[in-house]
């Protein structure tokens, strides 16, 4: 099992909006709105990495209203 968190930088006051939306993704185990530098933070746990990569390009990066993303890859 793959584990990473994202860390995503959103436009201001689509915090929640961001959080529905990233909540129902498969693989999403949790996710939390923060305070610092970035805006939501995800833990993502997936079969391998290339799906980790497919879920978070396609599921997470495209959505409306976030600006930017860093991932966290754990290490085993």
């Amino acid at each position: 099992m793959e584990t990473a968190y994202v860390m995503i930088n959103c436009e201001m006051g689509s915090e929640s909006s961001v959080i529905e939306k990233i909540k129902p993704i498969e693989g999403v185990q949790e996710v939390a709105g923060v305070f610092g530098n970035y805006d939501v933070l995800v833990k993502i746990q997936t079969q391998s990495i290339d799906e980790m990569s497919r879920d978070i390009i396609t599921n997470i990066r495209r959505l409306e209203k976030i600006r930017c993303t860093t991932t966290l890859m754990c290490a085993k």
